[in-house]
């Protein structure tokens, strides 16, 4: 097996036993690149590196190579986030996220593709042309984190880290046949994650199975007094004292070692199978792999119980109102001003203020940007607040008072990651409604806060990655990799490699 095909975990041993060195790492993935990004399409820019200052402090645990989805930002390295009207933008901070990877050692091989500020469900908006899946070129990798899932699936890069606002990581990693987990809303630090939607932003790693996850996990996670929606270890453990049921040994710790939760172990856990995850129009082989998933767990022990979450009808509809108005607030100050592109007033404008700011964001912005932000600036507008925002805000409570509901009784919830595998490229492009409607499974983690993850669960007839999504109550990210991890060890779906 080429070095650029293997895991975090495995290379890390590797190098530790002096069988091989982050140089000859970074060239292979650099060798798979030039081999196969033109077609893919993944990464916006590359970083350059000199392959003699590869050479890693002995103290440094993971000098291993990661994309970057490109709208997490690198001081001093163009992040656009996959916009024109970015252009040239060149943050002068790092996110607390990068230097969390910086202190372990990692190189980071470049900027990945994503949908325009992360609206989108198939990379199919970036300004800088779609992404492809790496299993069929013909189709979508899913999205927004499409560069990130595909880099990974075409072993252009060992792993990568994406944002998660409703199910930008979990839904491309089951289309691209990876690894994708979205952790508990404040587990990760946002600060430096240019927003969508600020209550439902999560950053988390994208990775070729659960064991990388979870190590990646272990360098991103953690209280960020930069962010005031980072969680700190006080109110973990007051969430965990009062739900006796998701409470951990390590509660006393602020960050979990992640890897103690790999365990082939799920007897006796009660997971639930929501009624309304199985309806008319999945793809009936997404509901053969996850079925068949299951059967596999119920032979290592674990318990399974149908359950309903009522509310999950509304979720696409709270999740779009609540989305686009949370994108309308953030994308505004995007004005030419102070960031990226300015475009000069044409001839027949007048040359104005008013003017420079409407010509900027009408040449900078693209379609989906342009409809997500009329839509939110609808919902906030007056005499709209209450009728749509405000009611979005209620139904959102409701769908978490669900979720909290059913883990007084559950340990965990399997559901299809997404309803149907990789569609074709310009498929769904003309057609918001049924690109929307892509996420239908991952949004109400999302609005709920809780972690998820997206493992490979098996294949389609035409050779496409299916996913089976696991999620946990929050803050309980050991529970669903150790659900992942057990099943992962009782399946080989995780171990296909694409062939570019």
């Amino acid at each position: 097996m080429k070095l650029n095909q293997r895991t975090a975990h495995e290379l890390r041993d590797l190098i530790k036993s002096n069988e091989t060195s982050v140089d000859k790492i970074y060239a292979a993935v650099r060798t798979q690149i030039d081999k196969s990004e033109k077609e893919v399409n993944a990464f916006v820019r590359l970083q350059e590196h000199n392959l003699q200052d590869l050479k890693p402090k002995q103290d440094l645990a993971f000098p291993i190579p990661i994309a970057i989805k490109d709208n997490i930002c690198i001081k001093e390295n163009e992040t656009t986030c996959a916009s024109k009207i970015l252009a040239g933008f060149k943050p002068p901070y790092n996110a607390t996220v990068i230097d969390k990877l910086l202190d372990s050692g990692a190189v980071f091989i470049g900027n990945a593709n994503m949908d325009e500020f992360a609206f989108g469900s198939s990379t199919e908006t970036s300004f800088f042309g779609p992404t492809k899946n790496p299993w069929d070129l013909k189709c979508v990798p899913g999205g927004s984190s499409g560069g990130s899932t595909a880099a990974v699936a075409a072993d252009e890069a060992i792993w990568a880290i994406g944002s998660d606002p409703g199910g930008s990581i979990r839904q491309p990693a089951s289309l691209c046949g990876v690894v994708g987990l979205k952790p508990t809303y404040g587990r990760v630090s946002r600060y430096g994650l240019i927003a969508f939607a600020s209550s439902l932003d999560q950053i988390g790693p994208i990775t070729k199975d659960v064991t990388d996850s979870a190590l990646l996990l272990n360098i991103l996670a953690g209280h960020d007094p930069k962010d005031s929606t980072s969680a700190d270890c006080r109110s973990i453990n007051l969430l965990n004292t009062r739900n006796q049921r998701s409470k951990r040994s390590s509660q006393n710790q602020e960050i979990p070692d992640y890897t103690q939760s790999l365990i082939e172990d799920v007897k006796g856990l009660t997971i639930g199978i929501p009624k309304e995850y199985f309806v008319e129009g999945m793809d009936p082989e997404v509901k053969d792999a996850v079925m068949a998933s299951v059967a596999i767990l119920k032979d290592q022990g674990a318990c399974f119980k149908e359950i309903s979450l009522p509310h999950t009808e509304y979720a696409v509809a709270t999740y779009y109102i609540i989305a686009t108005a949370e994108a309308s607030s953030n994308l505004a100050r995007f004005d030419g001003v102070a960031f990226g592109l300015r475009e000069r007033p044409s001839q027949i404008r007048k040359n104005t203020l008013v003017d420079m700011y409407e010509e900027t964001r009408d040449k900078g912005f693209g379609m989906e940007a342009k409809r997500r932000i009329m839509l939110g600036t609808y919902s906030l507008s007056s005499g709209y607040y209450d009728a749509y925002y405000l009611k979005g805000l209620k139904v959102r409570s409701l769908i978490k008072q669900d979720f909290d509901t059913a883990f007084e009784e559950l340990d965990a919830i399997i559901t299809p990651t997404s309803p149907t595998t990789a569609f074709k490229i310009g498929e769904r492009a003309n057609d918001p409604l049924s690109m929307y409607l892509s996420d239908i499974y991952t949004i109400s983690a999302n609005l709920s806060g809780i972690p998820a993850i997206s493992i490979p669960c098996g294949f389609s007839k035409k050779g496409l990655p299916i996913g089976l999504q696991i999620m946990a109550n929050a803050f309980n990210e050991e529970m669903l990799l150790r659900i992942a991890y057990s099943y992962e060890q009782a399946t080989e779906w995780h171990k296909k490699r694409v062939n570019l």
